[in-house]
């Protein structure tokens, strides 16, 4: 659960190949979130904001979460939607007020806060009923592209550990090389 690996800053710019949409396209992440035009949604761990400027025309409004500044600075300097709002925080500590969110997602991150007080924190700004979608680097992968296998959790686990948090999970598949989960905030 959780651990030390962070994307390098430095490699930013391979966040931005298309091959990206090999393991994640934007159509089957839109679907997935089921967005209504006046949502207002996290992408939680957005790096330089691949997937979030996918998700923003279809939305009011989308807070960009991320540890590290220096992935902020590579989303400015490609242009931000201007319904998108940057937000510097951990995913396990962030600035908004209980029942925010009608959707949170998180792209190939989830391996790095897949911590208890990070998905209770999630579950905290989501509204009852909000989905909350996972695509992540699967532990049963070969390692072809993203962490070490070893840095990466397995599917099973992170519907355990989503489950535990609070949501139901309504869908899970696991992939060759990633694993997508579509949950609900409970009550």
């Amino acid at each position: 659960m959780g651990n030390d690996h962070t994307f390098d800053p430095a490699a930013a710019e391979s966040l931005e190949e298309i091959v990206r949409y090999r393991y994640l396209s934007r159509d089957e992440l839109v679907g997935a979130l089921a967005p209504a035009s006046d949502d207002a949604m996290l992408d939680l761990g957005s790096g330089t904001g691949f997937y979030t400027r996918d998700v923003a025309p279809f939305v009011d409004s989308v807070h960009a979460v991320d540890l590290q500044p220096e992935m902020h600075d590579h989303f400015r300097s490609t242009g931000i939607p201007e319904n998108v709002d940057i937000v510097t925080a951990g995913v396990d500590d962030m600035p908004f007020d209980d029942a925010t969110f009608d959707a949170a997602y998180t792209t190939m991150t989830f391996h790095e806060f897949d911590t208890d007080e990070a998905l209770s924190e999630i579950w905290r700004v989501l509204r009852p009923g909000a989905r909350f979608v996972v695509v992540d680097w699967s532990q049963d992968g070969q390692g072809e592209r993203g962490p070490p296998v070893h840095a990466r959790v397995g599917p099973e686990t992170a519907v355990a550990e989503i489950e535990r948090a609070g949501f139901e999970v309504e869908h899970y598949r696991g992939r060759p090389e990633t694993f997508f989960v579509t949950a609900i905030r409970s009550a």
